[in-house]
């Protein structure tokens, strides 16, 4: 059902969020793809202005929470060349199978990446577009199609197959089409959505797309981030490290970038360092481990989840991080995300949503 919110609310890197902790800024990285030094400005932004910590976020981006002086930040951020736009910032959603182009998957979309980000940038009226609309990019595998973004492909071996909501239109486009027809859905939707921010919203999906099937096939959704040692297709390493409730110190944050190699933040709140030689994997094994990163594919914090919760987000009836947290011990097999209200900020598709009470919790999925 469409929101009755008519002012689009979601923070970028300019446009901050007022939160209880103070200002948060989110800073969109299309692909989830990062550099070194990228993540070391932000690990400074947040260690001079902010809360010491940054946070990724379920669509593979990051935020830096309880900023003093929003103005000196965004500099910093913009000095980075995180924001190639100013007026597009916030719509720069881009979700992408994380490992493409290293381990499996059908295509490498990395280039999809940044035709697609490059095409929205260039498109005016896009930036009227609402900061929670996104986009998915998949190799094949079967790793992101399944988050349910608004827009997106799926790789199969006859053709690109156009998603709406997750779903399968039916529709098949040439890789060279992909950029210019996830920027027409996303022109299509600015025109019909009425008060709707996202595709799911909407009555019809034949509104965005006339020859779409509205029955079309969901994908399952993933639920787990790539951890641990990734052999790649190149004989070199990627090293996936989960971060325990999506909480990056940002000490640990210049640890990652002192590697100096390609990173990607992931929808399951995990950094991949990628394109190791097998001796500098094992060095970053060795030092990123007691740091506080999970590398063990069985570990429990890959089970939990949180939003920010109590102190951070005034509207949380309980800190709800310490509680997942606590509640580590009480594994069941299946994912449990923990919220403060019933927004449920980032929860994810599959698992349980428990829901603060004020004295204990109750699920609503």
């Amino acid at each position: 059902m469409p929101r009755d919110r008519d002012v689009d609310a979601c923070p970028g890197a300019l446009q901050v969020h007022p939160a209880a902790d103070g200002a948060m800024a989110r800073i969109r990285l299309p692909g989830g793809m990062i550099t070194a030094a990228q993540l070391a400005a932000l690990a400074d932004v947040s260690t001079r202005w902010g809360s010491g910590t940054l946070e990724l976020t379920a669509r593979g981006n990051v935020q830096v929470r309880g900023i003093s002086e929003v103005t000196a930040a965004g500099d910093a951020i913009a000095a980075a060349g995180l924001l190639p736009s100013a007026t597009h910032e916030r719509v720069r959603n881009i979700v992408a199978s994380p490992l493409s182009g290293r381990v499996g998957g059908g295509v490498d979309v990395r280039g999809w990446v940044g035709q697609l980000d490059a095409a929205l940038c260039a498109e005016p009226r896009l930036a009227e577009l609402g900061g929670r609309f996104w986009f998915s990019l998949d190799d094949g595998r079967g790793d992101v199609s399944g988050l349910g973004a608004d827009a997106g492909v799926h790789s199969f071996d006859d053709g690109c197959a156009l998603l709406l909501a997750g779903r399968d239109t039916g529709v098949r486009l040439e890789a060279g089409d992909i950029a210019g027809a996830l920027v027409d859905v996303a022109l299509r939707f600015l025109e019909v959505r009425g008060n709707a921010w996202r595709v799911s919203e909407l009555d019809d999906l034949r509104d965005l797309v006339p020859e779409a099937d509205v029955h079309g096939a969901a994908f399952p959704p993933v639920g787990k981030a790539p951890v641990g040692w990734i052999p790649q297709t190149d004989g070199r390493v990627t090293l996936g490290a989960a971060v325990p409730l999506g909480v990056l110190p940002a000490r640990v944050a210049e640890y990652l970038a002192a590697i100096e190699a390609p990173l990607v933040i992931t929808p399951w709140r995990s950094v991949l360092v990628c394109d190791l030689s097998e001796e500098v994997a094992d060095v970053a094994l060795r030092v990123l481990a007691p740091l506080g990163l999970v590398f063990d594919e069985n570990s429990p914090w890959l089970t939990v989840s949180a939003c920010t919760g109590s102190p951070g987000c005034a509207h949380s009836a309980a800190d709800v991080r310490a509680d997942a947290a606590d509640a580590l011990d009480e594994g069941s097999g299946t994912h449990r995300h923990f919220v403060g209200c019933e927004r449920a900020c980032g929860s994810p598709p599959i698992g349980e949503v428990l829901l603060a009470t004020g004295d204990g919790y109750r699920p609503i999925r």
